[in-house]
């Protein structure tokens, strides 16, 4: 265990070996929690977002990666009564079927999706962990209607820094922390600062009228972006001693994170919406 500050910074030692897969199991112990923190955390930006591209009556809907469900099952409530919503992730269990949702087993990495099928597809937090993120894209961008509208809701984690803490330690302690969450991120194959590029990687995929918004605000000990992080020392426990934490470190570090004094910049998640060009428009 560290016995001064510096050291903590030196919590990530090197590059653990690979760990394959996505880094967030979503068949454990700690899934549910894991959708909750999610959804109280992200669901005001994501459905504010989709709110405002006017989806209602009749559309038909995709939601990638959906986890627990709370994306999809707001969107079926709107395309209701004629509309359709299509949710779909690898182990959809915790997806509870309602009116006018379909749940499907689905791997959007290697499975099919039908084309030019949806008026809006939204994959939050997913194409980040996926290494063939760009080829998904690709995929998704496909499987709009002409006029669809792909929104994409991803973190850059570069910048998440402690602005508060009970002293030197802890705030080193809370950065190493994010430095192995990070490291473990990469050796699944996944890309911690993705949410940037997106905007970019949308125009490349043929999208038009891209439209980044960043949302950034302070985790504090009664927030639920600070509650999710706190949880992935649990959930994610075994990639961050890979990576090169204690036992002791993550004890201290959740000591950190309840500290009602504790005051972090969040992560930038970046929602960014794109629209495929009507038939016969250049992109």
């Amino acid at each position: 265990m560290p016995t001064h500050p510096g050291e903590a910074a030196k919590t990530v030692r090197q590059t653990p070996e690979a760990l394959p897969g996505y880094v967030f199991d979503n068949d454990s112990t700690h899934s549910q929690e894991q959708h909750r923190c999610l959804a109280a955390a992200y669901d005001p930006v994501t459905l504010a977002r989709l709110a405002a591209t006017g989806v209602g009556a009749g559309w038909r809907c995709l939601e990638v990666g959906a986890g627990g469900g709370s994306v999809a099952r707001w969107l079926a409530a709107r395309v209701a009564p004629s509309g359709r919503v299509t949710a779909t992730d690898v182990k959809p269990h915790h997806i509870p079927e309602t009116p006018h949702l379909t749940v499907v087993r689905h791997d959007v990495a290697a499975d099919p999706l039908p084309e030019a099928a949806f008026d809006l597809i939204v994959a939050r937090l997913v194409l980040q962990h996926l290494p063939e993120r760009r080829a998904v894209l690709d995929k998704l961008v496909r499987a709009l209607k002409p006029g669809g509208v792909l929104q994409i809701d991803e973190f850059d984690t570069s910048y998440e820094p402690p602005l508060l803490a009970p002293d030197a330690r802890s705030a080193e302690l809370y950065a190493a922390f994010l430095r192995a969450k990070a490291a473990a991120m990469r050796a699944g194959g996944g890309d911690p600062h993705w949410g940037r590029q997106v905007p970019a990687a949308m125009r490349a995929a043929g999208l038009v009228d891209i439209d980044p918004q960043p949302f950034i605000e302070v985790r504090h000990a009664r927030s639920a972006g600070l509650r999710l992080q706190l949880h992935h020392t649990y959930h994610l426990r075994d990639k961050l001693l890979a990576a090169g934490m204690t036992e002791g470190e993550l004890a201290e570090v959740r000591a950190v994170m309840r500290d009602p004094s504790f005051r972090a910049a969040s992560s930038v998640l970046y929602s960014t919406q794109g629209r495929r060009p009507a038939t016969g428009a250049g992109a």
